[in-house]
């Protein structure tokens, strides 16, 4: 085995720096899901909906826009499963979670402004999602994703 090692150094050094980068990639992935989740955790109480705030009068004592944004890059590892994926088809799953990731962040950080503010709620949640970086705009190939987060955060008049 060492004798492999030896005589193809550079397949050596390009396979180690795959598997650190890979270690390094799953490892901060796994922490940033346990950020999220211990976040949402704790916000869960500030109601969010994709629907129009309808109140009765009096009822709102402000409202104010709030938003959240998160940008997410794509490792080589994870572009590398892609395009295996787009010769053989099926799900990507590397892309799914970058997404699910840069999505709840935004969300997170969007009611996290409203808390700040005192919001009881916010209305009318949009999601916008982009690719961005220097291979958005080749084909098949994704640079980073954007995903901004943006709605209405309401302020109760409550006795």
């Amino acid at each position: 085995m060492l004798e492999i090692v030896l005589s193809y150094p550079d397949l050596s050094l390009f396979l180690a720096l795959m598997v650190l980068g890979y270690t390094c990639g799953t490892v901060a992935e796994k922490r940033h899901y346990r950020s999220i989740i211990r976040r949402e955790k704790e916000l869960v109480k500030l109601m969010v909906v994709n629907a129009d705030g309808h109140f009765a009068e009096g009822a709102v004592r402000t409202a104010f826009l709030v938003n959240g944004s998160m940008v997410v890059s794509n490792d080589y590892f994870k572009r590398l499963l892609a395009i295996l994926r787009n010769i053989f088809g099926g799900r990507v799953k590397a892309y799914e979670s970058l997404i699910d990731r840069a999505r709840r962040e935004a969300i997170l950080r969007m009611k996290e402004e409203a808390r700040a503010k005192g919001a009881h709620m916010i209305v009318n949640l949009r999601l916008e999602t982009s690719t961005i970086g220097r291979a958005a705009n080749k084909k098949n190939r994704i640079g980073s994703i954007e995903t901004l987060a943006y709605g209405t955060a309401v302020v109760m008049n409550r006795p």
